[in-house]
């Protein structure tokens, strides 16, 4: 018998209002890896003591600074000394919204109070001898963690602090956006004094300014945008070969901020563009900037990287910043295309990304490379140990949005929402085993008759994808859209989502289209073993899973094995396979 059909409104494309994250806390995980991800990174926070934490800052101010050094990137006379304070205290804070823990708290409190009893912090962000390669850097971290930490870790002493750190850093700073040839023709030590990431204040300082009502965050963000990048990004013109590749994705946040803020579409169009130009050079992955660099389109440079180098994609920092990026483009257009590429950088790259170490080991590049393997970076405490921490509390602001409307469900990860909606507490469930089989479930508990839109992401891969409500059919149902289903919900209505997980073949770039990753749904199946396997079209694409994240290919020459990269352990690994 074929269930009677329930009408599904069209699913528009552009937001009618810019949507909204819920709370850290409004979001609970079940167990798996993205909860493990994040009790794994803050573990390893709450394991460092105070005085390591702020030794680099003490040392380079001339005071007295007891503890032990953590060691690589981090010390007084290091690469970037202290970098990743401020994002390990907003992944504290992000991490006390969602549990409410106190030891959290008296930790984010510890950290807020000790860089404020740092004398002449000043003198910290001019270099004491030392030299300061990146004090733009630095302050955006610690701007990002203290307003964190006001806003998230219900530390009111934080907004003093972030006003403490600015007056200190200021002098240092250079009173706009420069780019990399504008720093270089400036007096410089060696090229990496030439780094600095100037270009991506203005989304912090934006958020400080919302949140602490201090117009001096607001004015300076303005001052820092980098209009040399975002006005011909904004003109459709495509200037990211050679630039870096994180910090420059990470500058569009920027842009996407100030969209948000002064309503200029200029900056729209450059997030829209800027990310669009990152798809068109992206792996299957998600992942890009081979050697942390833009690549040239039309000249085949994806395929060539694949065995010039092992440094594919800069993993736990380009996530994080992709994260955000397609959050915002997600919030002001509801295009449920940027809840497709986020889904596919957090299932082939940062959920596969090596745990965080006490040690201050820290996955960095994922490897493309036909002789690819998992590694931990050699230097202790690099920049991927700041970001990996930030994403891992983030995956709960990304699951879900909202606007006056209802719910959009933009990542199926088994957890529950609560909320109020027209008075009424409602609770959304998930449950299934997605991305390993094609069915989500999607319980929905309201204490009182609710109407709201609960629309839910179909992925543009998804073709035949269904929807039920209560058993009976949703129309309008299209891959590459939100489902709308807008009714009145009750006390124990349930949805029912079928995602078919097609297999497909995804070319390395227009120019190599013999050689190719093999996707199922979102995943990029990895061919296990070292060296570049050769197979016919047909043998691949009739890969058969044999277990939830195992799948086998029987070629003329003996089986192939493949897993997803969140089931990679020490093994080596190919991510392409050449048709033959």
């Amino acid at each position: 018998m074929v269930p009677s059909a329930l009408a599904a409104e069209p699913a528009a494309n552009t937001a009618p209002e810019l949507l909204e994250t819920f709370g850290y806390g409004e979001v609970s995980f079940e167990p798996g890896v993205h909860e493990t991800q994040l009790l794994e990174t803050q573990a390893v926070l709450m394991s460092l003591g105070m005085d390591e934490l702020l030794k680099p800052y003490r040392v380079r101010a001339g005071q007295p600074a007891p503890g032990a050094n953590l060691g690589g990137w981090y010390d007084a006379d290091a690469f970037c000394p202290g970098h990743t304070y401020g994002q390990w205290l907003s992944a504290l804070s992000r991490s006390y919204a969602i549990s409410g823990d106190a030891s959290t708290k008296a930790k984010i409190r510890s950290m807020v109070q000790g860089l404020r009893q740092v004398k002449d912090l000043d003198v910290f962000f001019k270099g004491n001898g030392f030299g300061n390669r990146f004090p733009a850097y630095i302050f955006d971290k610690l701007n990002c963690g203290l307003s964190d930490a006001y806003t998230f870790g219900d530390c009111h002493e934080a907004a003093d602090t972030l006003d403490y750190v600015l007056r200190s850093a200021q002098p240092s700073l250079p009173g706009k956006a420069l780019t990399r040839p504008e720093q270089a023709a400036r007096p410089h030590k060696d090229v990496s004094y030439t780094w600095d990431e100037s270009y991506t204040l203005g989304e912090n300082l934006f958020l400080a300014w919302q949140r602490t009502g201090d117009k001096r965050y607001r004015e300076m963000a303005v001052a820092y945008l980098y209009d040399e990048f975002f006005k011909p990004l904004a003109a459709g013109d495509n200037v990211l070969p050679g630039n870096h590749a994180y910090s420059h994705l990470n500058s569009m946040n920027s842009a996407a901020m100030a969209y948000i803020v002064l309503k200029d579409p200029t900056y729209l169009k450059a997030a829209v563009n800027g990310f669009n130009f990152v798809q068109q050079q992206s792996y299957a992955t998600g992942g890009w900037g081979p050697q942390e660099a833009f690549v040239t389109p039309g000249k085949g440079e994806l395929a060539t990287s694949l065995t010039k180098t092992h440094a594919s994609f800069e993993t736990p920092c380009g996530a994080y910043g992709e994260f955000k990026l397609t959050r915002y483009l997600l919030r002001i257009t509801g295009d449920a295309s940027y809840g497709d590429a986020m889904e596919t950088v957090m299932y082939n790259t940062i959920l596969g990304a090596k745990p965080l170490q006490t040690s201050g080991q820290a996955f960095y590049y994922s490897d493309y490379n036909p002789e690819g393997q998992k590694v931990y970076h050699p230097d202790k405490w690099p920049c991927c140990s700041g970001t990996i921490t930030q994403i891992a509390a983030d995956y709960r602001i990304s699951t879900y949005l909202r606007d006056s409307d209802g719910v959009y469900v933009n990542l199926y990860i088994p957890s529950t929402l609560k909320w109020k909606h027209a008075g009424h507490e409602v609770l959304l469930r998930q449950t299934g085993s997605y991305p390993f089989d094609e069915r989500v479930s999607i319980d929905v508990r309201a204490a009182g008759p609710a109407r709201f839109a609960l629309r839910l992401r179909i992925p543009a891969w998804a073709k035949g994808a269904r929807v039920t409500v209560n058993g009976k059919h949703v129309r309008g149902v299209t891959a590459g859209r939100f489902a709308v289903i807008d009714r009145t919900w009750g006390a124990n209505d349930r949805v029912e989502l079928t995602l078919p997980l097609t297999t497909r073949l995804e070319q390395v770039d227009p120019e190599t289209p013999n050689m190719v990753a093999l996707m199922h749904g979102p995943l990029v199946l990895f061919v296990l073993g070292g060296g570049l396997q050769k197979l016919p079209e047909k043998t691949l694409l009739g890969a058969e899973q044999t277990a939830p994240a195992e799948w086998l290919v029987h070629a003329p020459a003996g089986d192939v094995h493949l897993r997803p990269f969140t089931a990679i352990k020490e093994e080596k690994y190919s991510t392409y396979v050449q048709l033959v």
